[in-house]
């Protein structure tokens, strides 16, 4: 089967004890997709404070609100999406964090931008943002 063809998507409600079936499905498809194991930690990784953001910040703890996650195989990677319902979010106005500041909190896009080849926010034209994230490399057949 051409797994590369198909989008492979995820809906969750915004629950913190959600977060591990985030992982677990980013975690899978990389499997499948025959990725090492430093790439795929990386992608569940920003994945994983992607969705974490989301709950926290753009959906502010609302269960209600749903999350999309939906991945795409592609020849030289992977690309991932994170569809939420907040309020248009502006990802340039983030700064870039000195890695040596000393701060709690607030390392989530640092991580992301580090972790991800590209990273890049746009408002929905309803409501909500997909944050886009990819990451390339050279894949294993599975």
């Amino acid at each position: 089967m051409d797994y590369e063809a198909m989008p492979w998507n995820l809906t969750i409600a915004s629950d913190l004890r959600l977060l591990s079936l985030t992982r677990a499905f980013v975690e899978g498809i990389c499997l499948v997709a025959g990725f090492d194991e430093n790439f795929t930690h990386a992608v569940v990784l920003a994945t994983d404070e992607a969705t974490n953001n989301v709950m926290r910040h753009a959906h502010q703890g609302n269960p209600e609100a749903p999350i999309q996650i939906q991945c795409r195989l592609l020849p030289d990677g992977i690309e991932v999406r994170v569809i939420d319902e907040g309020k248009p979010f502006n990802l340039e106005a983030v700064p870039h964090l000195d890695p040596a500041e000393l701060r709690v909190g607030g390392r989530g896009v640092f991580l992301m931008r580090r972790l991800m080849d590209e990273l890049s926010c746009q408002a929905n034209a309803n409501r909500g943002n997909t944050l886009r994230m990819l990451k390339r490399c050279r894949r294993h057949s599975a």
